[in-house]
């Protein structure tokens, strides 16, 4: 079996960093969705004898010859990495990937698309999927996905060594999970954790609706530019402009103190296990809150979402379908969680087989392995929610703006020394880090 695994994660599960650091450096790859299922990921391969090393989102072909000598193995979770934004990124994996000797071991891909599974959206992008399939089915006896569109798809461009085994995030807890409604009907005082999309347009009337109605709603955040907005406020060119989105400071939910930002799964789902529950577009804020054992309910507006939920019987809407006026008492109301309760020791066999088929070790499966990476979670520290910066006192917003200063002093030590070197020198450093990025993307 395999041990020295490297992991295509941004951070590990216990890499502690605090809100600045995390939007300074993007530690959570733009959405702390990526958290949620490479921190699982991490979970389920944790054996007693595993050495995992986050490869910190670095795929840099020049990096096959120490990564073949270092590692056993090549495991990468991915989400919706079979999109059109993504094909540069996805390209340069390929590169380091048909450079490697070792296995490589794919967790969960999905394609983004609409909700009917569009081939022809695709289309643009299908010479780079298949690039980055045959590179990894040279070194891997299948391709996990995440569900049936994504497999559908596979097939359609001439793989057929594919296999849905969702995503690693329903399994953090093994083939334990059962969702209960603990309430008969949802009240307009029970806790209500927003999960939703900023960009998604449809969900205004949404917003306005349940803000009105449910005094303890809360906005759970994802996206690094929302982090931005709560640590530092709107950037100049949208200073002053208003939304019916909370994507401005001036939304009612910031100027109450009604969103939170977590930069960890743990702490994150710690405060949704509070909330009576949870639901919107975001699949993995839904999936944190089922994993938390809070009744979450997602509102599907694309195959990537789509097809998570069909696969882990995740009770859910097609967002077109959703009336304007829909009320969350009501989507409480037809959250049946059977199926995903009935249904989950099976799905867990099935990743675990697909685990074995490819030489990797379950920390389920290795004695007290999964309990003493749960008692490392305890025991560590992680940074609290972000909220939206009038909720702090002068103190903490102090220690921001001198992360700041700090951060602007050393960015002008490195121009200073950049000066003072010879012109020559400067252009070749421009041009090498040019021809860097060139390689990286």
């Amino acid at each position: 079996m395999h041990q020295r695994i490297l992991l295509r994660a941004r951070k590990g599960p216990f890499d502690v960093l605090t809100a600045e650091e995390t939007y300074e450096r993007d530690w959570i790859g733009k959405n702390t969705g990526n958290l949620v299922f490479s921190h699982a990921a991490y979970k389920l391969l944790a054996t007693a004898t595993a050495e995992i090393t986050p490869s910190r989102f670095r795929a840099d072909p020049r990096d096959a010859g120490e990564i073949n000598e270092k590692y056993d193995v090549f495991v990468i979770p991915l989400a919706n990495a079979f999109r059109r934004d993504y094909a540069d990124r996805l390209g340069s994996m390929t590169r380091l990937i048909e450079r490697l000797k070792i296995p490589v071991v794919v967790l969960g891909v999905g394609a983004q698309t609409d909700v009917d599974g569009d081939r022809e959206h695709l289309r643009p992008i299908d010479d780079a999927v298949r690039a980055f399939c045959r590179a990894v089915l040279d070194r891997s006896h299948s391709i996990g996905v995440r569900g049936e569109i994504t497999e559908d798809y596979l097939r359609a461009l001439g793989f057929s060594a594919v296999e849905q085994i969702g995503c690693p995030s329903m399994f953090l807890h093994g083939d334990s999970l059962r969702i209960e409604k603990a309430k008969a009907a949802l009240g307009t005082e029970d806790r209500l954790a927003f999960v939703i999309s900023p960009y998604v347009r449809a969900l205004a009337p949404l917003v306005r609706h349940h803000h009105r109605r449910y005094p303890n709603l809360r906005y759970v955040a994802q996206d690094l530019y929302t982090l931005g907005t709560l640590l530092y406020g709107d950037v100049p060119k949208l200073r002053g402009k208003t939304d019916d989105l909370p994507i401005h400071t001036s939304h009612p939910l910031l100027v109450e103190d009604k969103v939170r930002m977590f930069m960890d799964p743990w702490p994150w789902m710690e405060y949704l296990s509070g909330f009576d529950f949870a639901f919107g577009t975001r699949i993995h804020g839904t999936i944190t809150a089922l994993i938390s054992g809070t009744p979450g309910y997602l509102l599907a507006h694309d195959s990537r979402t789509l097809e998570l939920a069909r696969y882990f019987d995740i009770p859910h809407r097609l967002m077109r379908d959703v009336p304007a006026d829909v009320d969350a008492a009501q989507l409480y109301e037809d959250a049946d969680y059977t199926a995903l309760n009935d249904g989950h020791k099976e799905r867990f066999a099935r990743i675990t087989a697909f685990l074995a088929k490819h030489d990797l070790d379950l920390s389920f499966g290795d004695g007290n392995s999964a309990a003493r990476f749960d008692e490392q979670v305890r025991r560590t520290v992680y940074p609290p929610a972000v909220r939206p910066a009038s909720a702090y006192p002068a103190e903490d917003l102090l220690t921001r703006l001198q992360f700041l200063r700090d951060e602007n002093r050393a960015l002008q030590q490195k121009l200073k020394a950049l000066r003072a070197q010879p012109l020559r020198e400067r252009v070749k450093q421009a041009v090498g880090g040019r021809v860097r990025r060139m390689l990286r993307h």
